[in-house]
C-alpha cells in the first residue's frame, strides 16, 4: 500500500528554494510542477498553493488533498527528485477528474524528464 510519510514532502524552506532555483518547470492548464533531482532514493513533494491563486480554503485543500493522493498513488514511479506542484489561477473550477488527468500527465513528463537526464 502506497502512503504519503514524512520522508516523502519536502518541509523546509531551504528544500523548496533549492527546487525551484534548480529544478525544471512542467506545465499544464491547471498546475506546474517544478522538479530537481535529489540525493534520496525517493521522490519528495511540497505544495505552493497560494491564496493568490485560488482564493477560498475550501478549495485549496480540496486542490491539495488531490495532489497528495495522486502522489501517493504514482511515487513509486517517480525518479529521485524533489517535486513543487503550484496550482495556476482558475484552478479551483477545474473537476477532480480533470485534475486526476492533468497530475497524471506532470507525473508522466517528470518521470520521462529526469530518464532524458540521467541519459546524458
Amino acid at each position: 500500500m502506497a502512503r504519503f510519510p514524512r520522508r516523502a514532502r519536502l518541509l523546509t524552506a531551504p528544500e523548496f528554494d533549492a527546487t525551484f532555483r534548480l529544478g525544471s518547470r512542467h506545465s499544464e492548464r491547471w498546475l506546474t510542477a517544478i522538479s530537481a533531482r535529489n540525493d534520496r532514493t525517493h521522490a519528495r513533494l511540497g505544495l505552493a498553493i497560494a491564496r493568490k491563486s485560488v482564493p477560498l480554503a475550501v478549495h485549496r485543500n480540496r486542490i491539495k488533498r488531490r495532489i497528495r493522493e495522486s502522489f501517493r498513488l504514482h511515487q513509486h514511479r517517480l525518479p529521485a527528485v524533489d517535486i513543487v506542484l503550484l496550482a495556476r489561477p482558475g484552478c479551483e473550477q477545474a473537476s477532480a477528474a480533470e485534475l486526476d488527468r492533468s497530475l497524471e500527465r506532470l507525473w508522466n513528463r517528470i518521470a520521462a524528464s529526469s530518464l532524458k537526464s540521467s541519459a546524458r
